[in-house]
């Protein structure tokens, strides 16, 4: 009996962990043992159970308000991946019409696409997320708007270079010979045979969304400190590093759980859209 490989392993388990963290992040109202936003100062800065003076009541224990970790936690899931799936939603709707167009058409169509390319990719991502973030306000509209408007720049980039590889193949000169339409070209012929490439460029997107939006929290211009997200655990925990170190080890365990699962859940999907392997 022949045992599965080492990548479709990691594929599999990248697979179960994004899915527990999306249904987690789902139920969050129903599953968690506590109201991450009630805070409690009789049940401050408890610790773990699993530590001296924890109780099983608080598994991970409560914060300087004495908000219950582990709901915060599981309610942090919830808001990081929206914001991963929002921000690849908008820049993929960008970063594919692009370059598909630019792709497709060539020309000096292609020339305005890949000038718009030239002119993001001169732009410092994390300053002009944060300028915007700090300058306009935080809130969840904001971040992915922001997020989006700066992360198309590779959706469009494969995207054409994909596009211009397929768009002399045999398939769509028949297209064209049958009379389609250009839109149908692109959508049912086009976009269907490059989405394995997306759906990789996708997963790397997601995991950096929630990367970016950490990193925005922890420098204090993420979400303010009623929504429960995993940069805005970890920017409450750097203050606490000296007496409660576990406080910035359970979030940041979870984003860099969630980004490496993402990042196999990516490779996997990819292999398994891949027509070459479906054939």
């Amino acid at each position: 009996m022949k045992l599965p490989s080492v990548r479709v392993l990691a594929a599999g388990l990248g697979t179960f962990i994004v899915v527990f963290v999306l249904v987690a992040g789902i139920l969050a109202p129903w599953i968690t043992p506590y109201d991450p936003f009630i805070t409690n100062l009789e049940a401050r800065m408890l610790p773990p159970a699993f530590m001296e003076g924890g109780t099983p009541a608080n598994f991970l224990g409560t914060h300087q308000l004495g908000r219950d970790y582990f709901s915060r936690l599981i309610y942090g899931a919830r808001i990081s991946m929206l914001i991963g799936v929002a921000t690849v939603v908008t820049s993929g709707l960008i970063g594919i019409t692009l370059g598909l167009i630019g792709g497709f058409f060539g020309g000096r169509v292609d020339d305005v696409v890949m000038f718009a390319i030239t002119c993001r990719l001169s732009i410092p991502l994390i300053l002009v997320a944060l300028a915007v973030v700090g300058l306009i306000g935080s809130s969840l509209t904001v971040v992915v708007l922001a997020l989006g408007l700066l992360l198309w720049d590779r959706f469009a980039v494969v995207t054409r270079t994909t596009t211009m590889q397929v768009r002399n193949q045999d398939y769509v000169a028949a297209a064209w010979a049958a009379g389609c339409s250009r839109l149908h070209i692109l959508t049912r012929e086009v976009l269907p045979n490059i989405a394995h490439h997306l759906v990789v460029v996708a997963t790397l997107e997601m995991a950096l969304a929630i990367l970016l939006e950490a990193a925005l929290s922890f420098l204090g211009l993420g979400f303010p400190p009623d929504i429960p997200s995993w940069g805005r655990i970890l920017f409450d925990a750097k203050d606490y590093l000296d007496i409660a170190p576990h406080w910035a080890l359970f979030p940041g365990g979870a984003i860099f759980l969630a980004v490496l699962s993402i990042s196999f859940f990516g490779d996997g999907l990819r292999d398994a859209l891949d027509p070459r392997k479906v054939m």
